[in-house]
């Protein structure tokens, strides 16, 4: 097809008819006319960020790799910047500061957009901290919202504003702009302080307990904010089956918003409608120091135990499955269940733990059951894993 003409540069659109979205249709063209028409909004979320490229090559129904360096044959308006890593290796990122440059990244396959929360002049202080509420299998949504609001006021409560916006899939962000004055391990602590605030005021509701198979109703996950995570950034197109939007919403329109609502459809004619709701975020940079001095008064979280070697489990989990797909190790959870119905038949959503795992260049997939609703006496041991994938087998640089 022709170049698209955008920022005064011409942007090469590959195989444009490739359906990216299979169920719904959506071709890789209609993502970049997505992307077009809410271009604004979608670089106020990236613009000036290094971003880890994750590319759906093949559709979302195919796992995405991941790309920290830019591609070496790109064009010369492409910018970069170089992130340094602990294993003393570095990768130059993508920065989009245009809509040519976003655009352009998309063409390469990345559905969603995966900015680090700091801008390419200062790769060591952060101007964002990022609070990712995830709830435990079974949580329903209404939590997930209930959750949002005492972070929402936990923020204020120590100098912060918030930002809340859908995730696109089961979860909710809640985003706060902060000064340029913080490492990344004190942005760290201070979402971490956070999480144990909401956690303190709603037990029932939240929790920041790290073990997964610890965890109950919403987990406030502060890790986000670590070194080298990234996190799907406002107007991004979800990997999910009707193309959801990770949009950002109005503190009056969060009691009762449906994130299915919000898509690769309906997003453009709402940010025309009625505006980003995230519109002037630069303009409230705010200060650590409130999280930081109650990060003091609750003392060192709690850590669970450790022993010589392996963490030493609190509660009794089984590991099931490493598999390099999701639908592998969903089918080794299947053929372990058929050799313990009796055991299947007591396990309850939350006792399932399904974990993404970030390996080289992908997300590989462990399955672990927690075994708590099964009489001590009716536990299984663990087994060889029904799929047993490395993937760290020939690991190298970033």
């Amino acid at each position: 097809m022709p170049d698209i003409e955008v920022a005064g540069r011409a942007v090469h659109i590959t195989s444009p008819d490739k359906v990216v979205f299979p169920q719904s249709g959506h071709t890789k063209l209609d993502l970049i006319r997505f992307y077009e028409a809410v271009g604004e909004g979608a670089l106020r979320g990236v613009h000036g960020r290094p971003m880890v490229l994750k590319r759906f090559v093949h559709g979302i129904e195919q796992e995405a790799f991941f790309q920290k360096r830019a591609p070496a044959k790109r064009p010369d308006w492409i910018e970069v910047a170089e992130l340094r890593y602990r294993s003393g290796l570095s990768a130059e990122e993508v920065v989009c500061t245009d809509l040519a440059q976003l655009l352009w990244v998309v063409n390469l396959g990345c559905v969603d957009l995966n900015p680090h929360p700091v801008r390419a002049d200062d790769l060591a202080r952060p101007d964002e901290l990022r609070i990712d509420l995830d709830p435990v299998p079974g949580v329903g949504w209404a939590d997930v919202l209930a959750t949002a609001q005492v972070a929402r006021e936990v923020l204020a409560d120590h100098g912060l504003v918030a930002w809340p916006k859908t995730s696109g899939s089961r979860g909710f962000h809640v985003y706060a702009r902060i000064e340029r004055r913080w490492s990344f391990a004190q942005v760290r602590k201070a979402a971490e302080t956070v999480a144990r605030e909401v956690e303190r005021r709603a037990p029932d509701l939240a929790t920041s307990r790290w073990w997964k198979e610890e965890r109950h109703g919403v987990f406030v996950d502060f890790n986000q904010n670590a070194y080298d995570r990234t996190v799907a950034s406002a107007y991004s197109v979800r990997a999910v089956p009707d193309a959801r939007v990770s949009t950002p919403l109005t503190w009056d329109e969060v009691p009762g918003c449906r994130p299915e609502t919000f898509t690769i459809d309906t997003v453009p004619g709402r940010l025309a409608e009625l505006g980003d709701p995230w519109e002037d975020i630069d303009l409230h940079a705010g200060s650590l120091d409130g999280l930081l001095a109650l990060a003091e008064e609750l003392g060192p979280a709690p850590k669970p135990p450790k022993g010589s070697g392996r963490r030493q489990q609190t509660v009794p989990v089984i590991e099931i499955a490493r598999a390099q797909h999701k639908d592998e190790a969903m089918a080794g959870l299947d053929r372990w269940k058929a050799r313990h119905p009796e055991v299947a038949a007591r396990l309850e959503p939350a006792d399932v733990l399904v974990d993404g795992m970030r390996g080289r260049s992908s997300v590989w997939y462990r399955i672990r059951v927690n075994l708590q609703h099964v009489p001590e006496g009716e536990r299984p041991g663990q087994e060889a894993l029904e799929v047993d994938y490395d993937p760290w087998q020939g690991a190298g640089g970033p």
